[in-house]
């Protein structure tokens, strides 16, 4: 089961500095900054999928997406055949982006050129998004008019997409993409798939559903297609529970999930394996920049605290922690410093609104001092964690949130391996995986 990751240009700078948090002057972004699989010395993913609607409409400046095409995918991305062998470059539309549009902007012969110019070792028809879903509708029976006429797209598209992809050569594996309204209706569209040509599938239009119906639908879809069909999952949004699906013979997926978590989790900001076979989550102790924080300015302007109060509360709780951190400090005043900081984080501007209810503020001292007292930076021997110590676990700034991101890569990646056999994982050894 090969982990794919959907990149969105997340690469860091190599030379931030974390006690001013800033970058050196003259920085310049992507040529001075460092992906995942160059900062942490090895890929912590089988593979890069790379989303059309991303490089064309989506975070690539113009000059970025020229040169993408210009010079393609591996040579972009730093990702090079000679240094990460047996990898993958995956392309698919970008379906989401374009969800409200009555048909995809793409065409087949767009995506034909952009699989070309960026050397793709796989790509994904143009499909279209279906958000209605009905579990109990039988064979291709219930679907709006309009979830089946974007399930008739999508199978039109693939159609034309497999006859284009053979001026792309023998190296190139085109992925048929499923959209249905039902788990029967996805399988017949993967049965159709299957009888075009197609020995690679990948399903659309899971990441909004919950795990059993997810499950539902890779079941109607084995049910009609040999076993040897190759399946990948698109924007698997389950990605923490990857085990509870491995049954359905899945043979890649792709995820944003563990760096995403790292940042925009409520409480699962940092990963460490489990000893039930399961991931372990932290939460990451949050001490935004006080005068970056537009939360914290709104205190300011309003009157509830003063930018002098604020940046002493700031640098307690950034003393604190790091003093702890070297055993200089206690728990308790390191917890003090901390939640007094989140409590102004929390406050509402509103002189008149209800005060902050004292069992949410027990309930983040409890999961700070979870993180605190386990120490988990100190049991991972990544890059990140190597170099950070106890910063990793600091909610504070872009460049040090992806760090702890690409940390959560790198022990998803021993998760993968883990739930395949392949590795042993222990709860409390370095992780390294190659």
């Amino acid at each position: 089961m090969k982990f794919i990751y959907a990149d969105s240009l997340d690469y860091v700078d190599p030379r931030y500095d974390f006690l001013t948090d800033r970058s050196p002057n003259g920085r310049e972004p992507h040529w001075d900054d460092v992906y995942p699989h160059e900062i942490l010395g090895y890929a912590p993913y089988d593979g890069i999928l790379v989303s059309h609607a991303i490089v064309m409409n989506g975070k690539y400046t113009l000059a970025q997406a020229m040169r993408f095409r210009l010079v393609g995918a591996r040579e972009f991305l730093r990702f090079s055949e000679e240094k990460f062998p047996n990898s993958w470059i995956i392309g698919d539309s970008g379906a989401f982006s374009y969800h409200k549009e009555f048909v995809p902007p793409i065409s087949v012969e767009d995506m034909i050129q952009f699989y070309a110019e960026g050397g793709f070792t796989h790509g994904c028809s143009v499909d279209h998004v279906i958000f209605d879903f009905d579990e109990k509708a039988r064979g291709t029976g219930g679907g709006s008019e309009e979830a089946r006429r974007r399930f008739d797209i999508t199978l039109e598209n693939a159609r034309n997409f497999l006859r284009s992809t053979k001026s792309l050569g023998n190296r190139f594996t085109p992925m048929g993409v499923i959209q249905g309204w039902s788990p029967d209706s996805m399988g017949v569209a993967a049965e159709k798939l299957q009888a075009m040509g197609y020995t690679y599938l990948a399903v659309g239009g899971m990441a909004p559903l919950r795990s059993d119906p997810i499950h539902a639908c890779l079941d109607a879809i084995r049910e009609k297609i040999r076993p040897d069909t190759r399946l990948h999952i698109l924007g698997f949004a389950k990605a923490d529970q990857i085990h509870e699906f491995a049954r359905h013979n899945i043979t890649s997926f792709d995820t944003t999930s563990p760096l995403l978590r790292a940042f925009k989790d409520q409480k699962s900001n940092y990963f460490l394996p489990g000893t039930d076979g399961k991931l372990r989550y932290y939460s990451a102790i949050r001490i935004p920049q006080a005068l970056e924080s537009n939360t914290l300015k709104r205190l300011v302007k309003f009157g509830r605290i003063t930018q002098e109060e604020l940046l002493k509360l700031e640098r307690d709780a950034l003393d604190s922690v790091r003093g702890y951190d070297r055993r200089e400090v206690g728990l308790e005043r390191a917890l003090d410093a901390t939640t007094k900081y989140a409590e102004i984080l929390l406050t509402d501007p509103d002189p008149d609104a209800r005060p902050i209810p004292e069992k949410k503020m027990h309930e983040l001292r409890r999961r700070y001092r979870e993180t605190l007292e386990d120490r988990p930076w100190e049991r991972c021997g990544c890059a990140i964690c190597s170099n950070l110590s106890v910063e990793v676990a600091i909610f504070r700034s872009s460049n040090r949130n992806k760090r702890r991101g690409i940390h959560n890569l790198h022990v998803y990646c021993h998760h993968i391996k883990a739930i395949e056999g392949s590795v042993e994982v222990e709860p409390q050894i370095d992780l390294f995986c190659h």
